[in-house]
């Protein structure tokens, strides 16, 4: 009795098939297209046409996909100093400099004339504005230069609200800037805890991310003040698109067990406590379910709105 076993040369090609598909950081999409459907709902007043939904995720996955391409490509050498990093196909060699350039290239092309034929030129041009700032933006001037690098090439990671939006009315609406600036103030205490957890690789790559530029206490004070203005700022989407109750007791107790988190972890700094004593991972962990709650509660709102006297 033999058993069939894969050929050498099919193994090398789901290996390299899989090394492209690392290139794209299929987690860090995901996220964003979280942020995209659900404004897509409240820009529609309801549910969007379903081809809509799946051309803006298709280009958005796309777009998403060239800017971390072009992100791994740039960032190979700090890449290989960090553990965390250290097994990505531009270090270990599963994908040459020369096919990534070229597939972040055709990606960013593709996801470009996808949403200006199949959307619409407005989400195209947003599509194409968020790549360049993430692959120059952030990578190449923010985050090898500053201690802010996060804050300011965040913006990047704020857009698929302005796509959402736009794909469905063809304007940027206040609505969508309001969910834009929740984006822009959850980045830092999102990422921020992370880079406490992983301090020492960034510190050995020479990225000056913010805990490794400062101590603790400083690193938690100002995660808890963005985490207010933050929380401030995803309640005035309630006046400002007339959102109902749905959103805002989300909104608001998803909030509070944000700020709750981010005060024990001030506290726990100013006790003394230094890098996984602090438990920082329990912030980073909670905002991903943080910003999940608040955007899902963006699309049911108008769906099963429920009017606030």
């Amino acid at each position: 009795m033999t058993t069939d076993t894969p050929s050498v040369p099919r193994l090398g090609r789901r290996r390299t098939v899989a090394g492209y598909v690392a290139l794209t950081k299929p987690r860090i999409i995901e996220l964003l297209l979280v942020t995209t459907v659900p404004v897509m709902f409240l820009a529609q007043g309801g549910v969007p046409p379903l081809w809509l939904v799946v051309a803006t995720l298709v280009g958005g996955t796309l777009s998403a996909g060239a800017a971390n391409t072009f992100n791994s490509v740039y960032d190979r050498d700090i890449d290989r100093l960090m553990h965390r990093t250290s097994n990505r196909p531009m270090v270990t060699g599963a994908i040459s400099t020369r096919n990534a350039l070229v597939f972040g290239a055709v990606l960013t092309v593709v996801s470009t004339l996808w949403f200006a034929l199949v959307v619409n030129v407005l989400s195209a041009l947003l599509s194409l504005a968020a790549i360049a700032l993430y692959a120059v933006g952030y990578t190449m001037l923010l985050k090898r230069r500053t201690s802010q690098n996060i804050v300011w090439g965040g913006v990047a990671g704020c857009m698929p609200t302005l796509i959402g939006w736009s794909a469905v009315t063809g304007t940027v609406g206040w609505p969508a800037v309001v969910l834009f600036l929740v984006i822009f103030f959850w980045t830092p205490p999102h990422y921020w805890p992370l880079s406490m957890a992983f301090r020492d690789d960034y510190s050995a790559a020479g990225v000056p991310m913010l805990p490794v530029e400062q101590g603790p206490v400083a690193v938690g004070r100002q995660i808890v003040a963005y985490s207010w203005v933050m929380v401030a700022t995803s309640l005035v989407l309630v006046p400002v698109a007339g959102m109902g109750w749905v959103y805002a007791g989300t909104a608001l107790l998803a909030g509070l067990l944000f700020l709750v988190e981010a005060h024990r972890l001030l506290r726990a700094a100013r006790g003394g406590l230094t890098g996984v004593a602090l438990k920082p991972m329990r912030l980073f962990h909670y905002s991903i379910t943080y910003v999940t709650l608040l955007f899902l509660a963006v699309a049911v709102d108008p769906l099963l709105h429920v009017a606030i006297a």
